[in-house]
């Protein structure tokens, strides 16, 4: 699997004519300009100086060293237009209910045009320590082992689009995952996210939840080419960590998508807050999808599935009910918005670095 990400400091010297222009360097290597009595555009003039300056500073800021190994250029899409659908699913304690009813909202999205399909967090189990060891499938057996994984991918396969599987209970010999499953438009298991950050939190009176209990954390990164551009998967929790998303930015996605299902107490103040600043830090699209709200469950879920614009706007969401989204993804607009802000060259490798350990490690660095 090849993956990718960014670029180099380049000068932006804007031209001028009728001038000439002398350097005069002092000792400590800092230079004036001396402009001459031909030099009647001073605005001009002020525009020249300030390139110049702003080319020796980024050069100095060797950007280019920012990210560790070296980030890649963003890859040329397979597409450049398409449909995504968010199905943000009602989940009850029927597995088989659960896994009928995703099948049946995958297959009125591709019917509507979506080419890519992302599901929830958890959606063919109730979202509780005391549920995902009952619900957890074994995927890498396959078949009966995992009927969840199954239907995804003979839905992929025989509707011809990539499916972001959500996440369910993955059992792996004596070990529980939160797992994400990725089906290319073959109906093949393309890449296997295992949620590396756990949700462990205690907020007094309002909210305590440990997936500790249960779950094992996962431990790479996962960045998968699909037919429709390079996809960064995080889960949920996943997505507060600003350096998870800045790998994949520096590796090439075009997309980040996190199934999530935040809570009734964090959700307000921090989901739409979260994936507006992933998509504004790594000008790249980011989609989330979770579960729609169920006020009798003793975990309730926040909703609002969301997608997000490389310029961090809120291109489409939704409340908490039951509902499948559907949205245009355009990627010609996240060149466009780094030509605008240029952020992406202008980052301090003089000052600090972002290193990607997995990336570093492998001899066929992604």
């Amino acid at each position: 699997m090849k993956a990718t990400g960014i670029s180099t400091c380049y000068r932006n010297v804007l031209p001028f004519t009728n001038s000439s222009l002398s350097f005069k360097f002092r000792s400590d290597s800092a230079f004036s300009l001396i402009h001459h009595s031909n030099f009647v555009n001073k605005r001009n003039f002020s525009k020249f100086s300030r390139s110049i300056v702003s080319a020796t500073m980024e050069a100095s800021f060797k950007a280019e060293e920012a990210r560790v190994p070296a980030a890649l250029p963003l890859p040329t899409p397979p597409v450049t237009k398409f449909k995504i659908a968010l199905c943000q699913l009602s989940v009850t304690t029927d597995k088989e209910r659960n896994i009928a009813h995703a099948k049946q909202a995958i297959e009125d999205a591709a019917g509507k045009g979506a080419q890519l399909i992302l599901l929830p967090e958890i959606w063919n189990s109730p979202y509780s320590n005391d549920s995902f060891p009952v619900y957890a499938e074994d995927i890498d057996a396959g078949g009966d082992a995992s009927p969840s994984t199954r239907m995804l991918s003979e839905v992929s396969r025989s509707l011809k689009i990539t499916i972001i599987g959500g996440s369910i209970p993955e059992r792996t010999g004596d070990k529980l995952y939160n797992t994400c499953c990725v089906f290319g438009t073959d109906g093949k298991l393309m890449a296997k996210h295992r949620k590396i950050h756990l949700f462990d939190i205690d907020i007094p009176g309002k909210m305590t939840f440990k997936e500790s209990k249960t779950l094992t954390a996962g431990v790479r990164p996962t960045i998968v080419d699909t037919e429709v551009g390079r996809i960064g998967i995080g889960i949920c929790y996943d997505i507060r960590f600003q350096e998870l998303a800045a790998i994949y930015a520096a590796r090439g996605a075009h997309l980040l998508c996190y199934p999530g299902a935040f809570n009734t107490t964090t959700g307000p103040l921090h989901w739409e807050l979260l994936q507006r600043a992933r998509a504004a830090d790594c000008q790249l699209y980011v989609a989330t999808c979770s579960p729609a709200r169920d006020s009798g469950s003793s975990y309730v879920a926040w909703g609002h599935s969301t997608l997000v614009g490389p310029f961090g706007e809120v291109l489409v969401t939704t409340e908490h009910e039951e509902t499948t989204l559907i949205a245009e993804i355009d990627y010609s607009v996240i060149e466009q918005r780094r030509t605008y802000l240029p952020f992406q060259k202008q980052r301090r490798g003089d000052l600090y670095q972002l290193v990607d350990v997995d990336r570093l490690n492998s001899t066929g660095a992604n």
